[in-house]
């Protein structure tokens, strides 16, 4: 599955894993080139475990439960972590805060999408939050990790329509299907060299992102 100079990926879970599937499937499928070489999740019970053994992924699991403190969870997970030697870490419905201790540790090697066009909407509920404040658009965003929870520079964004009968879950289904397109689209960025992270930005092709690309095909 790939040669020496493949980036090395972990991927970090919670739950279900659909972002996570839309990763192996584009690693499988040719469209990104990129080694998944663990998925570690904090829940045992998270079924994205389940899809990557089933893809040949080694899995790890560090419990909430064994490290009820922060700093000590965050010490276990980079100890984990090390095992692999990963050269880019992607939170994939990871819910949990990252320690600034552990963001520093791998700085400019950690990948979030939030389901917002960021700078707008940062936090939880941004599916409600959304249709409340009356938005017309609405999506999701692919930013670099920073210590600032959803401040991290922007890279890639995707936007859809928030429709007048939206619910809350039907416009999640739509930025969720949006999200599987954009996420490893910026891990594939990453993975080729064109995009890095320096000087606290985001640099796309040798030039700083003032703003995100807007996703509108292939890259």
């Amino acid at each position: 599955m790939g040669n020496s100079k493949q980036v090395s990926a972990a991927i970090l879970i919670s739950g279900n894993g659909t972002n996570l599937q839309a990763f192996i499937d584009a690693a499988r499928d040719g469209s990104l080139d990129l080694r998944i070489a663990v998925v570690v999740s904090n829940r045992p019970d998270a079924y994205g475990l389940v899809r990557a053994r089933d893809a040949g992924i080694a899995t790890e699991c560090v419990r909430n439960e064994d490290y009820p403190e922060r700093a000590a969870f965050d010490t276990a997970l980079a100890d984990t972590l090390a095992k692999y030697a990963p050269g880019l870490l992607i939170l994939a419905g990871f819910m949990r805060i990252l320690t600034g201790r552990f963001v520093r540790r791998f700085e400019g090697k950690i990948l979030n999408i939030h389901p917002a066009l960021l700078p707008k909407f940062p936090g939880l509920n941004t599916h409600q939050r959304v249709i409340d404040a009356g938005e017309t658009l609405h999506g999701s965003t692919v930013h670099f990790v920073t210590e600032d929870l959803d401040a991290g520079p922007r890279i890639l964004q995707g936007r859809v329509p928030v429709l007048a009968d939206d619910t809350a879950s039907r416009l999640s289904a739509r930025v969720q299907a949006v999200e599987h397109k954009i996420y490893p689209q910026a891990a594939a960025l990453f993975a080729s060299g064109r995009l890095e992270f320096k000087d606290g930005e985001s640099w796309l092709d040798g030039a700083r992102l003032d703003e995100p690309v807007q996703y509108a095909g292939e890259l």
